[in-house]
Parts: structure tokens; sequence; C-alpha cells
């Protein structure tokens, strides 16, 4: 009877409570909102639709990506906050065996002591998004490998003619698997610099243990800021560079959010698989999935023993192991999440649904046939996919992987740069020559070769072999009677590849060059190159059929989706997009009930005085001192009195909170990409960080369920009595635009 109650209130007023939360799904593209508009105004997002779609607003144009996470401007001086992690290489390419700021912290006392994030980070602005579906689908073709080639060409047009200035990185995405296409254009910051960071400790507080958990008490951010020359346009590091000032920054609410409360988070989500068909699904779960997540574990559990006692190792490698380490408890979640919830079970009832629907509908139903042929090249793709997954990993080493790109340039090389693939052309030639440069901060000839052999020692234990590889693999050991440990050693001995100046080098060498050498993961390069081709063009050849399939695919399925009232939005891709939701705590899969707010001293309740719940001896000294300055709040829910709250979700809450909240829980629809997303309450203020999701929300990549799908975000008030009250960061306190409620 309540629920009922709950359910016909809640359709009535708008106001949504968890369990029948489903306006909250959607990741959307800007110019989408106004056609949302009713969704924000219901859950008390004020800030009007139109302004949220304009890119040269606030707050959009406040809000950057990194290439792998994303981030948003808070002062008129460049200063740029993200995550902890997604800085976690820029911290780790600053640290030294001297000075180690992933365990020790980092502040900048002044601008002139920021120090390089490192020569590959760049921040992208995204300035415009341009319909272009037309212009890159003109005159392609049926010939599936010309098809995919000529999109690419249309693609490789439309950039270059964006690309008129050497200050934008431009790029054509494919939305809806390829029925539309969109050009983004981006203006890039090259000069990023570290500012402030806390030390991993409490940055990544729970460590591997706590990634996906709730409750959660991570101080995951850290301060970047940008830089230009000194006519304010982008340019490479250089000391005399000044700070970027930006179009605009983002007002930071110090009051941050209650219970309730409507949120918006705007980023650059990843990847995710929602219109994916239900055997592609059945394939990620009984194939994929465990078969990365073996590989993963095992390199995991390499790299954590021989960097256990090796500091520099573990320095080095630290921001691949946290990688990984993310990626495989996302899969094992996966698993996990597919098994609980029977996701498999429910995609393949709306598929049987929507094959009913498209035999009903006169339109569609001659897409039966075109259905038929999508599953049969799903088939190819799998079978692809299994083919070359052990020769690809054998393929591991990072020396070989270089020598495979330096070799592969100089055979496009040969080529007119517009001819030329992706990543090998002239626009690309600047991060290409930052990647060789900092090969040396994250490479260790020990972990590489142990790692690469176990990768080999994979794929000589299967079927699928490749005679190049096996004949390089046995030169010289007629008799089989060298180890492939001893072997390897000979490689990693006599290549050059690993002296920085000789791999910069190699990027002038022709291709006779190359094919002469003597080094011999140049060598093995050289010998490997037709089969790699060859596998590539296989790939082309099928994207070339899938270019036409799945397009024809995605109209039907719009169609079904706007017929059932169910929101359309395209699978992210890494382009910027907005979602929006309701700060929410939610019945998790132990029966017990998560609140949507954690406190400082849930901190000393984890401190174990042991990794990774090992907090910074200063901030357990600030909470036992309950040194709280202006940052604490006596509630984090509504008002009591209120019926709607009595009759929702303040029900059975504590009405005192008494301390600075940690980290808090929303239901907005975000995935990986969104790490360092601005959390924005309904004014547009910044109220938090996006850094995670739960356990059971894992699964949303592939299937949105309302009842358990939230996001885990860094609180402001943490952030603001982390840098007040423990690191005093006083002179980045007074560059914010503070307000309050």
């Amino acid at each position: 009877m309540r629920n009922a109650l709950i359910a016909a209130i809640a359709l009535s007023t708008g106001m949504l409570p968890s369990a029948v939360a489903l306006a909250d799904e959607g990741q959307w593209q800007p110019y989408q909102m106004p056609s949302i508009a009713d969704k924000l105004s219901e859950r008390g997002i004020d800030i009007p639709a139109k302004q949220l779609a304009d890119l040269t607003s606030y707050p959009m144009n406040a809000v950057v990506g990194l290439g792998y996470c994303t981030a948003s401007f808070v002062s008129p001086q460049g200063l740029v906050v993200t995550n902890h992690h997604c800085a976690y290489r820029a911290i780790q390419y600053n640290s030294k065996k001297e000075h180690n700021y992933l365990a020790d912290g980092f502040l900048a006392s002044s601008k002139d002591k920021e120090p390089s994030a490192g020569p590959n980070e760049r921040l992208y602005i995204t300035e415009a998004v341009t319909d272009v579906s037309e212009q890159v689908k003109k005159d392609i073709g049926e010939e599936p490998l010309k098809r995919y080639e000529n999109i690419q060409a249309n693609r490789k047009a439309l950039i270059k003619e964006c690309e008129s200035d050497d200050n934008y990185r431009c790029s054509v995405r494919s939305f809806h698997n390829g029925l539309e296409y969109y050009l983004i254009k981006q203006l890039i910051i090259r000069d990023v610099r570290l500012v402030y960071a806390p030390p991993e400790s409490a940055g990544s507080f729970g460590g591997d243990i706590d990634n996906y958990e709730y409750p959660r008490h991570s101080a995951d951010f850290t301060f970047l800021r940008a830089y230009v020359g000194k006519d304010g346009k982008p340019a490479a590091f250089a000391e005399d560079n000044v700070p970027y000032v930006p179009k605009s920054y983002l007002k930071v609410n110090a009051d941050g959010v209650k219970a309730g409360d409507g949120v918006f988070v705007a980023g650059y989500p990843g990847s995710t698989s929602r219109y994916r068909l239900t055997s592609e699904l059945k394939f990620a779960s009984d194939w994929l999935y465990p078969t990365l997540a073996t590989r993963y574990q095992l390199r995991i559990d390499t790299i954590e023993a021989m960097s256990a006692n090796d500091k520099d190792v573990k320095i080095k490698y630290a921001g691949t192991l946290a990688g990984m380490a993310n990626r495989m408890k996302k899969y094992n979640g996966l698993l996990d999440g597919f098994k609980a919830t029977d996701i498999t079970g429910i995609k393949q009832s709306r598929e049987d649904d929507f094959r009913a629907w498209l035999a009903k509908d006169a339109e569609y139903q001659s897409f039966q046939t075109q259905f038929d042929e999508l599953e049969t090249l799903l088939v190819e793709q799998r079978l692809q996919r299994q083919g070359r997954y052990y020769f690809n990993n054998a393929q591991s080493s990072e020396l070989l992987a270089t020598a495979n790109k330096l070799y592969r340039l100089a055979k496009e090389k040969q080529k007119p740069d517009a001819e030329r693939e992706e990543g090998y052309q002239e626009r690309d030639m600047k991060m290409f020559k930052a990647r060789l440069k900092r090969l040396d901060s994250s490479f260790a000839i020990s972990v590489d070769k142990t790692l690469w052999m176990q990768d080999l020692e994979a794929y000589l234990a299967q079927d699928n072999r490749v005679a190049q590889l096996d004949s390089m693999l046995n030169e010289g050991d007629s008799d089989n009677e060298i180890g492939l440990s001893e072997k390897l050693d000979a490689l990693y001995a006599l290549s050059s590849l690993t002296d920085k100046n000789k791999r910069l080098a190699w990027m002038d060498a022709d291709a006779s060059e190359f094919e002469t050498s003597a080094d011999p993961f140049i060598r093995l390069a050289v010998a490997l190159y037709e089969q790699n081709m060859q596998t590539e063009k296989d790939a082309k050849t099928l994207a070339g059929k899938l270019s036409k399939a799945r397009p024809d695919y995605m109209k039907a399925v719009i169609a079904y989706n706007k017929a059932n009232g169910w929101p359309v939005y395209p699978d992210a891709n890494g382009t910027l997009r907005i979602t929006y939701g309701m700060v929410d705590g939610y019945q998790s899969t132990d029966a017990l009930y998560k609140q949507p707010f954690t406190r400082l001293e849930g901190i000393l309740a984890k401190h174990t005085g042991v990794e990774p719940f090992n907090a910074p001896a200063k901030l357990l000294e600030a909470i036992e001192a309950k040194r709280y300055g202006s940052h604490a709040v006596e509630t984090v829910y509504q008002d009591p009195a209120s019926w709607l709250c009595r009759l929702f979700s303040c029900l059975d809450k504590p009405e005192s909170f008494g301390s600075v909240p940690v980290n808090f829980l929303s239901s907005v629809d975000t995935t990986g990409g969104n790490s360092g997303s601005p959390v924005f309450n309904g004014k547009g203020e910044l109220v938090g960080l996006n850094f995670d999701s739960t356990y059971e929300a894992i699964t949303k990549d592939w299937f949105f369920n309302p009842t358990i799908t939230r996001a885990v975000h860094v609180d402001i008030r943490y952030i603001l009595w982390m840098m007040d009250e423990v690191d005093n960061a006083q002179n980045l306190i007074e560059e914010l635009d503070l307000v309050n409620n």
C-alpha cells in the first residue's frame, strides 16, 4: 500500500524516490538538454536547459577533458580540479626516491613551484560540436573495405579542415553505432602542471578493497593548472609560460548538498554497451570478461611481487598497477552483476519484445532479415577477436610495441599525409614523440620481460600460432635447448630502444633502415608487420560490413524506444555528456540501506595503520581534535517536518550529522571517463567530484537499473576541509569563488 502511494504521489509531483527514478537514466548530448527540460525541473535543477546546451556559456565552458578523465576550471588563473586517480601519472611523473609525492602528497606554495605534469598531459576544452553525418556518409559505397576506407577518408578531410589552427584538436565521433557522426572541436592546453595532491593514503584511502564499494572515505581530488604562452595561446611547457585565463570557471558552493537535492554531472564518459545485442552480452559474460580478468590478475600479482622491495619499480608501475586493479575489479563486478540480476535474461526479454514489435510495424518488417545478418556478422567479430587475442598479447612488451609503432610510422610516411592511418599523421607527431619520451618513467626491463614472458607462454600453449613470431622465438635454437627466459634476456640486452635519444632518432628513419637493423625488437617488428597488417585489414573489412548493419539496427531500436516512452541517447563514446539525478542512498545486496553521506569519523573507524587503511597522521589528528573549521554540518537531510521528507527518504534517518561530509551518493548515470567530473547543484555550482560507482551499479554499462545504480562523489566540503584544516592550502582557497546557499 505504501509503495503504491509513493509511486502515485511521485508520478503526480515528479519527485521520484529511487525505486521509481526511471527518468534519471541517460548520458545526454548537451544539445539534447532542452528536450528534457521538464525532467531537469522536476529534479530541482533550475539552471536553464538552453544554457546547458550552450558550450560557450557557464558552466559547460568550464568543463574540460584530460583524454581519459574529466576536470573543470575553478579559478580565473587556470586552476583545474580533477580526481587524484586521474592525476596519478602526473604525480608519479614527479615522484622520485628522494621525494615521493605519491606517498607524501604535494602542495606548491607558489606558482613558480608548480612542476610539469608530464609531456603527455593535455587539457581539452570542447568549443563546438557539429552534426556531420551527411558529409561522413557521402559516396561511401557498398564494398565493405572500401566503405570503411571512404568513411575514414571523409572523417580525416573534415578533421583537417577543422584543424587549420594548430591550437585545436578535432575528431569525428560515431554516435548510435554509425547512424550519426559529430565533429568535435577542442582547444588543446599543452602545458599542464601539478599544483596540489593529497597523499595516496588519503586520495585512495581503502585502495582496491574499497574500490566500487560504499561507504567510502576517499579524498580523491587533485589540483592542476593550465599554462599558455605569453600571448595567451597554447604552447608546450616553458618556464616563462603564464596561467591560462579560462572563459569561465565554476563557482564553488561551500554548503554542498543534502539528501534529495537534484544534481547533475558533466563529463566525458568513455564507453557503454546499452544498445548491444544479447549475443554480445553473452560473449562478454562467457568468454571476454573472464579471459581478460584472468590475465589482469596475473599481471597485478606479478607487479606487486616485483615492486614489494623495489621503490623505483613501485613508483614506475604505480599508475599501471592502479589502472589494472580498477579494470580487474570492474570485470569481476560485471560478472557478479550479470549473475545477481540476470541482465542477460532482461536483455533477451526486451530483445524478444523488440522482434515482436518489428513484426507488427510495417515500416520495420523488412528489418527482420537485416537483424539476422547483423547476428551473423557478430559471430564473425567474436571469432576474429578470439583468434587474434593471444597473438596480440604476445606483442605486449613495451619495447616491441614501441618498435611496432616506429616501423609503422616509417611505412605510413611513404604515403601522403591525408592517406596515413590515424595516429601516424603530422598532427599526431607531438604526442607520438611525447609517448616515446615518457617510456622511461613507467618502464623497467625486469618487469616488462616477466610480463611479456607470461603472455608468450600463454601464446605458445594454444594452437592459433603465427609462423613469423614462432620463427623469431626459435631463432638460433635448433635443439630447443635455450629457455624462453634466456632468449628474452638476449633481446633486451641487444636492443637500443631502452635509450630515449635512440628511440627518438628512429622517428626520422625510413623503412629501409628498419629492414636492415640488427636491433632484435626492430627485427621482430619488421617480421610481424605483414601479419599485423592482414589482421588490421580483416578487422577493417568487418567494420565496413557493420557500418551498414549497425545503423540500420539503431534506426529500428530508436523507433522502438520512442514507442515505449524510453529515453533515447547515444551510448557513451568519450564525448561531452550531461547526466542528472538526486542525492540518494540505496538498498544494497546485503539488505543494508546505504546512507547517502559518510563522515570524517568513518576514517578513524576504518584506519588500521596498514595500507590501504593508513590515513595520514595529520589528517587523523585533525579529526580527533574535531578541528572541523567552518565545514561541518548539523544535518545532511531535508527538513524532517516536511511531509514529503516524512513520506520518502528522510524516514528513519539520523537528524544530527555533526561532522564534515566526506563522500556522497547520487543517482546520476556515469561510467569510466566520468572520473573527475564536476557534480553541480541545481544552480550550476560545484558541490563535488564524481569518482566511482557502487559495486551493484557496475553493470549499468549494459543495463541501467535505477533502484541500485549510484555514483560516488567526493563532497566539496571535504575537499575544502582538507585544504583548510589539514594541508594549509590557503593560497588555493583564495583563488576559488566560494558561495553559500
